[in-house]
């Protein structure tokens, strides 16, 4: 039997045919996306602003309007609604987002960002940071709370150095104290503690 052989010709010709041909399959395989490190992702969302915009486009379902996610931005920082913010303060808030901290979430490949247009849209990739966002406002609910139960540890202290100085009032009889019976002083002193727990616990 005779070897077949490819003239030069048809090698040159498979070769250009396979070519396309791997060149098919790479445009049919899904590409992949781009991996974050810890670090590139915390430089990514230092900014507080850029952080706010991802919280926001957490609850969107496709493109919104940039000037809805600036003036939503601008709100949570003045801690105000968007019905009462200023000229000025939309301006502040505008401006950076529009500039500079969309266009670097867009780069990352968090959002499609078409400044011409004016449209933000939340992309697939974002997800991979919500965990960190969650965390950022698990950390700003525990500084809360912590603030709260300091508040309160304060009115503890206060009630207890009124309930001792009532008792030290009785013990040397002092006026309008020293009618108070042992039972009454207890009364006294246990109302005081229900009233601050209960106030506490409707907080």
């Amino acid at each position: 039997m005779k070897a077949k052989h490819i003239s030069s010709e048809e090698q040159d010709e498979q070769g250009v045919n396979d070519d396309a041909q791997g060149a098919d399959e790479t445009a049919d395989s899904p590409s992949e996306e781009p991996a974050f490190s810890k670090d590139e992702i915390f430089h990514l969302l230092q900014n507080e602003r850029r952080r706010m915009v991802l919280r926001y486009l957490q609850g969107t379902d496709g493109a919104v309007r940039m000037r809805d996610v600036a003036e939503q931005v601008a709100a949570w920082e003045h801690d105000t609604t968007v019905e009462d913010l200023t000229s000025t303060q939309r301006q502040r808030v505008y401006i950076p987002l529009y500039q500079s901290h969309l266009s670097k979430l867009d780069e990352a490949g968090l959002i499609e960002y078409q400044q011409n247009r004016g449209i933000v849209e939340r992309q697939p990739l974002a997800d991979r940071v919500d965990q960190y966002l969650e965390f950022d406002s698990t950390d700003e609910s525990a500084d809360e709370q912590g603030s709260d139960d300091g508040e309160w540890d304060d009115y503890y202290i206060v009630t207890t150095v009124l309930c001792y100085a009532v008792l030290l009032g009785a013990v040397i009889e002092l006026p309008f104290i020293s009618f108070l019976s042992g039972i009454g002083l207890s009364a006294l002193i246990l109302f005081l503690f229900t009233a601050l727990t209960i106030s506490r616990v409707i907080d």
